[in-house]
């Protein structure tokens, strides 16, 4: 979506006139399920028509020697959608997983991430290209913003150009608060496709979402179990209820509550039998009822790290970057 089409959207949305087709994140769920490989996947259409698995294979903190064997194995278990960034530091060993893993490159929906610290026109095009090198790719599906700090319109220049020039399917941001993205979308050439958010079943920004969906912008969770920093989530009564209902588990539940109301939501595991389970979620609906019980799980607030918040803005700049590749 361009800059003209954002601003004919936005006065639609301000009038209360959307109609017609619907782009990015308010295209839900598509009606029927597409079956690929032997196994189950919904698909969510971004405002660039690109499709996106719904579902999607996360690596951040899995060890860098069990990293490959994992990415190659979740692959080989149906999954699609690979999920890294330079600051996870282990595009080396994702890109090798792609490979041993023996599935065509172009069945496969892979995302990276911009560090802030490379923001600025010419170092984000430096960086880019280190990505694709260390991953052993011709190009990504899926490139993001990692951090709303810094450089960012510099660097969201460099990744116009290259989406423009092909050499990424789509680009988008992560942990972009609403007011930036309808910012950015007012001020920029191409519009976000996706805005990659913390959102748990603790932390529920359905209210960020309405806004995003408003502009076309896909909303995609990290952290919906969590993180593991809150291991509770998986003895939730309510969860637990549910999830008894249908035979599945918490995190099924979890992963379908979000999936089901077109949360584009990465995951991650270590155990294939993990693999297995978070992948099967397609098979059942949850209930108006159920969803009402699990909203009231919201705690309002972040599990990690709030980015308005000072200390936490000061944290990111000066401790948070890892010891990258």
């Amino acid at each position: 979506m361009d800059r003209r089409d954002f601003i004919k959207r936005s006065l639609a949305v301000a009038g209360g006139m959307v109609a017609g087709r619907v782009l990015g994140a308010a295209n839900m769920l598509n009606d029927e399920l597409t079956k690929k490989g032997g196994y189950t996947m919904d698909y969510v259409t971004l405002n660039n028509d690109v499709q996106m698995p719904i579902l999607g294979y996360g690596t951040l903190r899995i060890p860098v020697e069990r990293c490959a064997e994992c990415v190659s194995e979740a692959i080989r278990k149906g999954w699609r959608l690979i999920d890294t960034a330079k600051n996870y530091a282990n595009e080396t060993e994702v890109g090798k997983g792609i490979r041993q893993s023996g599935i065509d490159r172009k069945e496969l929906f892979v995302t990276s991430k911009l560090w802030f610290k490379d923001y600025g026109y010419e170092s984000a095009k430096r960086a880019f290209d280190a990505t694709l090198d260390r991953l052993g790719l011709d190009y990504l599906d899926l490139y993001l913003l990692h951090q709303p700090f810094g450089d960012v319109y510099g660097a969201w220049k460099a990744l116009e150009e290259l989406y423009e020039e092909g050499r990424v399917r789509a680009i988008g941001v992560s942990n972009f608060h609403p007011d930036r993205i309808v910012d950015m979308g007012f001020i920029n050439k191409v519009i976000p496709a996706v805005n990659q958010i913390e959102f748990s079943p603790y932390f529920q920004r359905w209210e960020d979402k309405r806004v995003n969906d408003q502009y076309g912008v896909q909303v995609e969770s990290w952290g919906p179990l969590v993180s593991g920093n809150r291991p509770e989530i998986f003895t939730e009564p309510t969860l637990v209820e549910i999830g008894a209902k249908y035979g599945k588990t918490p995190a099924q539940v979890i992963l379908r509550y979000l999936t089901q109301q077109g949360v584009v939501t990465v995951c991650k595991t270590e155990r294939p039998e993990r693999m297995v389970e978070n992948i099967g979620v397609f098979d059942f609906k949850l209930s108006v009822g159920d969803m009402a019980q699990i909203a009231k799980l919201d705690k309002g607030r972040t599990m990690s790290k709030d980015h308005r918040a000072p200390e936490d803005v000061k944290w990111f700049h000066t401790e948070s970057t890892r010891v990258l590749q």
